[in-house]
């Protein structure tokens, strides 16, 4: 049995963290589903810029927006939804045979709006109604100037995925923020029913300590801290605050684990995906590390709910002289900064593919 089956059957959603036009029209993405047991996926900046800098897939759809007179982040979010909505009309049956809890796809709101809570909840709702698919998710950063805005879109029955996390403690300041949001309805008399997931970045970790801890630590810093985590989240699970949503009609916040690829050339390519293999929660991998996931037939042990050995981890990367928690505001900043960045890069894709694709149709009119 394919590794990707176990994970399913072991109650872990497999997503794949890509999508580009030749993924949709090639049924690549339909083989996928099909094959590996993919039951959703995930976007960003990043790889929207690669999507439509490598490829004459989006080229004409580009020209059709221009000549509407769009441009800029509103020609983006144009090209991006209308691959987004049709990949969530492909998960429309996993989603509704899971009864919501599977078959999401995510749209990320502008990282410029990060430090600006009216703006970017105006945008999350006007993203949302754009897309018109219940089955959308729209992704806020779980900064402290995100956290309001996502209460107030989980208020709003806008559904959420709050990426940008690193640690236990920004995990428990998203799921705060979710659990008021459903509380709020709940008292206005709203249904509770608004799906979230809180995406962990986990590979992120390692490389920020890659060069600085002993070999015996090397690509274990990052399964430490998702342990952790996994161990507050299957608490919260339990508590009597989050069981009375449930009980009322609520969903849980599921959580995601992100940024799973192996970024160590010395280690194996599929090194969170075994490690974090767990129930009630999702994965979200790169293609690569989806196919290689595939060609392997065993996982190994399960992400344990106590956290295992998380804390005897933590205590040596501590004695190694790594301050986890100045350590995980850090990689939230530089994240959020790296989020700019590639969104500046996509902007700039943009505005030259329009400029390439307007010169041809300015000489042939000349």
């Amino acid at each position: 049995m394919k590794a990707t089956q176990l994970i399913h059957e072991l109650g872990q959603s497999i997503w794949l963290d890509n999508i580009t036009r030749e993924l949709l029209k090639s049924g690549t993405l339909k083989r996928y589903i099909g094959d590996f047991f993919v039951t959703g996926l995930t976007s960003n900046p990043t790889i929207f810029d690669h999507a439509i800098k490598n490829s004459s897939a989006y080229d004409d759809a580009i020209r059709d927006e221009m000549a509407r007179g769009k441009s800029g982040e509103d020609l983006f979010f144009d090209l991006a939804l209308a691959d987004l909505t049709e990949a969530a009309d492909l998960f429309w049956p996993i989603y509704k045979r899971t009864n919501t809890v599977d078959g999401w796809v995510s749209l990320e709101v502008s990282p410029l709006l990060a430090h600006d809570t009216a703006s970017t909840l105006k945008e999350a709702r006007e993203l949302s109604g754009r897309a018109a698919r219940p089955n959308l998710f729209i992704k806020i950063p779980g900064t402290k100037e995100g956290l309001p805005a996502i209460e107030e879109a989980i208020f709003a029955g806008v559904p959420i995925n709050v990426t940008l996390l690193f640690s236990r403690e920004q995990y428990l300041a998203a799921a705060e923020a979710f659990v008021r949001g459903i509380e709020r309805r709940l008292d206005a008399g709203l249904d509770p029913n608004v799906s979230s997931v809180a995406s962990l970045f986990v590979s992120r970790w390692d490389v920020a300590v890659m060069n600085t801890v002993p070999e015996e630590l090397r690509d274990r810093l990052g399964i430490a801290i998702a342990k952790r985590t996994y161990k507050a989240y299957r608490n919260l699970l339990g508590s009597p605050r989050w069981q009375r949503l449930y009980n009322a009609g609520a969903r849980p916040q599921r959580l995601l684990w992100a940024s799973t690829g192996t970024k160590d050339p010395k280690a194996s390519d599929i090194l969170y995906a075994k490690a974090l293999a767990a129930p009630f929660t999702v994965n979200t991998m790169p293609e690569a590390t989806l196919k290689a996931l595939a060609e392997h037939t065993d996982l190994g042990p399960t992400l344990p709910a106590d956290g295992g050995d998380c804390e005897e981890a933590l205590t040596r990367f501590a004695k190694a002289g790594i301050d986890i928690d100045a350590l995980a505001a850090q990689l939230q900043d530089e994240g959020a900064k790296s989020f700019v960045k590639s969104w500046t890069d996509l902007m700039a894709v943009i505005r030259s593919k329009c400029d390439a694709l307007k010169g041809p149709a300015l000489k042939a009119g000349g």
